[in-house]
């Protein structure tokens, strides 16, 4: 069972919604539109999630295709793995287009590429529906908690029509530009996390090569210009070497392989990033593929002494 801290949810008219994916990020998503009043039909590739999900929130049910999660929908939500894994739930006779009502809207929560998303944006356009490329940031603490951001791209008008649903599971829902935006906008987000990491793992180990009460000195810095959301949530749990929960180490490198692609088309130079993905394929070969991120340390640990 995967539960969600309970919330207040502010007034938002009921609406008739799907959710295609109930991962670790998709599953608690789901739970807060339906706790936020919203008739909620599911679908997901394994039918005993789903009938999970039901049961532990009583919505309006699951469907054994994405095509039937969609039809009847007035906007469908989606959270899935990869560009590959998009397209086969909404594309094709089973997708969520062939289902999905002229009007209706498609909202992406998948980290995936700014090409697809303007792929499927077109794709829904010919077929009357709207498309909102929208990945999320806040790790599965923040679906459970009901506080991701979202950053999107689409149309003005159709984010508008969805936003006031989506601060359900949302802290902050806000429009990037045009289509793709929201996933380029994921993109420098993990970015500033790949970065922010790598400092932070190098300055722990700093200090524990120099003896020092790295707890305490994580307290102070953190009270200063050295703070970051990765100090405050992973500094101790690094220290400690415990990495087992958070946002696994292939799901980084599959959005630092994103990231690297787009800047092959768009020309920008990524050296760091480029040095730390690197850096990830060392901890996946030394086991670490379901670690959480912030194992780049154990990289520098390997090598004391």
């Amino acid at each position: 069972m995967t539960s969600i801290n309970t919330r207040s949810y502010d007034a938002a008219p009921a609406r008739r919604v799907a959710f295609l994916g109930l991962g670790v990020m998709g599953f608690p998503m789901a739970g807060h539109l339906a706790r936020a009043g919203h008739q909620v039909t599911v679908y997901n590739r394994s039918p005993a999630k789903a009938e999970a999900w039901q049961q532990e929130f009583n919505g309006a049910g699951h469907a054994p295709t994405p095509r039937e999660a969609a039809q009847g929908a007035d906007i469908v939500f989606c959270c899935v793995g990869n560009d590959d894994d998009l397209r086969a739930v909404t594309l094709g006779a089973d997708g969520a287009f062939a289902g999905m009502q002229p009007g209706a809207i498609f909202v992406d929560h998948t980290t995936a590429s700014a090409e697809v998303a303007r792929e499927l944006c077109g794709a829904a356009r010919t077929l009357g529906l709207q498309f909102i490329d929208a990945p999320v940031s806040g790790g599965q603490a923040g679906a459970q908690n009901g506080q991701l951001t979202v950053m999107c791209g689409g149309d003005a008008a159709a984010f508008d029509a969805v936003r006031p649903t989506a601060l359900a599971f949302s802290r902050a829902f806000t429009r990037i530009g045009d289509s793709g935006a929201g996933q380029l906008a994921k993109m420098v987000n993990q970015i500033c996390i790949a970065g922010v990491v790598q400092g932070l793992s190098e300055a722990i180990a700093f200090g524990q090569h120099a003896g020092l009460d790295m707890p305490l000195v994580l307290d102070v810095i953190s009270k200063g210009a050295a703070q970051s959301w990765q100090m405050e949530n992973r500094g101790k749990t690094m220290v400690e070497g415990r990495f087992d929960f958070g946002f696994a180490v292939d799901w980084m490198r599959k959005d630092l392989g994103l990231v690297l692609d787009e800047s092959k088309r768009n020309g920008a130079r990524l050296p760091l990033t480029a040095l730390v993905d690197q850096f990830y394929a060392d901890v996946q070969q030394a086991g670490g593929q379901r670690w959480d991120t912030s194992s780049l340390i154990t990289r520098l640990a390997r090598k004391k002494g």
